[in-house]
């Protein structure tokens, strides 16, 4: 017999006050998505039949260099937060859950990092 009141019970199984934070930096990244991916597309486009070393001499140009930066790290960021919000949906086993966000926090940031130091290779010229 429980004498607790309905709403004991439910007391502390509310919101982790996550959710509305989780919400605005998967939008954000959105928006600044949008205009890099544009940039990013018609720079590629118009760089089609460029041979390597003027590829190389568009990411050498600090602006590229930054821009792609961002984009970069936008992406991945953004990638990481939709396939979180899948597995924690669709994945119910608690050890499961726990396992998938690990391997997959871990693929981005070397993901990440691994496009990162790549770019900045390139602009450093190293």
């Amino acid at each position: 017999m429980n004498l607790r009141t309905p709403l004991a019970n439910t007391r502390g199984l509310g919101s982790a006050k996550q959710g509305t934070e989780h919400f605005w930096h998967q939008r954000l990244t959105a928006v600044v998505l949008v205009p890099l991916t544009l940039w990013l597309t018609t720079s590629l486009f118009m760089l089609n039949a460029s041979d390597h070393n003027t590829i190389l001499t568009w990411i050498n140009s600090p602006p590229n260099t930054v821009l792609l930066l961002v984009f970069i790290i936008s992406a991945f960021y953004h990638g990481q937060l939709g396939v979180r919000v899948v597995i924690e949906d669709y994945i119910h086993s608690e050890w499961q859950k726990i396992s998938c966000l690990i391997l997959v926090n871990i693929l981005v940031v070397l993901a990440g990092l691994v496009s990162v130091l790549a770019v900045l290779k390139i602009f450093l010229g190293i």
